[in-house]
Order: C-alpha cells, then sequence, then structure tokens
C-alpha cells in the first residue's frame, strides 16, 4: 500500500475486527460470494437499524465494540479470506474515507471489486471515487426518524447520481416511504432503473410480508426491487 493509517473496525463477538467472509445479501450483486469489512461509527441515527453496535455509544460500548485497526493489517485479513469481491459496510465508511481510499485503492489494483455501502450524506473524494467499483447508496427516508436537513444533502446526492458506477437502495417500512422515494428521484433527476427498493426487516417473515407490497410498487413504479437474502436464510447476526 502507498500509505497506511488506521481504520475504527467494528469488533465480531469474538472481539475480532469485523472482516468475514459470506454472500452479499442485498442489491444488484445479491447472491456473490464476498468479503464484508464493517466500519464503526455514523452520522444518522435510523430507528430500525440492525447495527447499532456501531453508532449508539448509550446503549453499546465504544471500547467493546470499536477496535483501531492498520489498513495494512486490514487489507491482509482481507485478501487471506480469498475473495475478489469485497463489500464495505458501517456504520458510514465515507466518515473514514481520508483513511480508507488507499487501502480500497490497493485492494483494486490486486483485482478486487470494491462495493460501498453509504447513506448518501457525504460526498467521496476523488481518489475514492477512482477506485471505487460499485456505489450503494441508501439515503434515508422520514421513517428512519432522521431530520431532513440531516438525512438529506443535496451536494452528495448531485455527486453520486453524476457517477455511472452508483445505485440508490432505499430501506422501505411503509408506504410513505415510497413517495419520499418518488420525491428525491425527481428531485436530483434520478433514472428509475438505477433505483432498488428493499423491505426493512431482520426476520424472515418480516422481510417477506413487506416484501410482498413492495415488490407490487417496483413493478407499477418502474423501481427494480431487492430482498435481504442474508435474513431469509441466517436471520439477523453478525458475521452474516
Amino acid at each position: 500500500m502507498e500509505a497506511q493509517g488506521t481504520l475504527k473496525v467494528s469488533r465480531m463477538p469474538s472481539g475480532e475486527p469485523e472482516v468475514f467472509h459470506s454472500i452479499q445479501g442485498e442489491g444488484l450483486t445479491a447472491g456473490t460470494p464476498s468479503a464484508f469489512l464493517r466500519l464503526a461509527t455514523c452520522n444518522l441515527a435510523c430507528t430500525w437499524c440492525d447495527t447499532r453496535y456501531t453508532w449508539d455509544w448509550e446503549r453499546h460500548d465504544f471500547r467493546r465494540e470499536v477496535v483501531s485497526q492498520p489498513t495494512e493489517e486490514i487489507e491482509e485479513r482481507i485478501l487471506g479470506l480469498g475473495s475478489r469481491h469485497l463489500v464495505i459496510t458501517g456504520g458510514e465508511p465515507l466518515l473514514q474515507q481520508t483513511e480508507l481510499a488507499p487501502l480500497v485503492a490497493s485492494l483494486a489494483r490486486q483485482g478486487v471489486y470494491c462495493e460501498v455501502e453509504t447513506n448518501g450524506t457525504v460526498a467521496p473524494l476523488p481518489e475514492m471515487a477512482a477506485a471505487v467499483s460499485q456505489w450503494n447508496v441508501s439515503p434515508k427516508t422520514r421513517s428512519s426518524g432522521n431530520v431532513e436537513s440531516r438525512r438529506e444533502s443535496p451536494a452528495a446526492l448531485r455527486a453520486f447520481r453524476d457517477l455511472d458506477n452508483a445505485i440508490f437502495k432505499f430501506v422501505v417500512v411503509e408506504p410513505e416511504d415510497i413517495d419520499d422515494v418518488s420525491r428525491l428521484v425527481d428531485r436530483y433527476d434520478i433514472a428509475p432503473d438505477r433505483v432498488l427498493l428493499m423491505p426493512e426487516g431482520v426476520t424472515a417473515t418480516a422481510v417477506l410480508d413487506r416484501g410482498a407490497w413492495v415488490a407490487e410498487e417496483c413493478a407499477r413504479r418502474g423501481f427494480r426491487f431487492t430482498t435481504r437474502l442474508h435474513i431469509l436464510l441466517w436471520g439477523d447476526g453478525r458475521g452474516r
């Protein structure tokens, strides 16, 4: 790697950094065997968040849940999993993009396809945008509990809209969320075929029940549909 730094990484229950191998459960590449890197800290506080241990320090102990890890050690862990497909998630990864960009660039030079999950409130730095293979941008709707001024950054959303490798994945809890999605799509001139709707849920029953009407709305409005394969297969748990 050209530069070294440290990243705040979520911990597994064992205390090890949350770097693991599974399948991508969501979005355009669902079903793809992938390495995962889960980073800690977030600038939003979604009411339905299923990874609160990455940011909610009222309910979770930062010292127990987070480890500062040198980027070269993270790279070794990722490459050691033997996958050439990486999903970087969080938390909000772009809060650490200055330190993250050299790692992603190094992995990309070694043939690793890097997806980054982001809430769309932080615009990517040029060096980050150049290295990432796919952006999974997930702006939040009113049901997330975040006020509009916090959850919506016009400059960041326009920056992602202008990237050819960015898709927009919305978590849907209630029908009103889809109206919010439609307004955002119109406001930022996002093509419907770049939009995916995903039912919220941390149990198979919740995902399937909500997914039935979300899929119907996708068919009606011209959006794409994605489920949550990891929840359907294994339920809610770390390292999945």
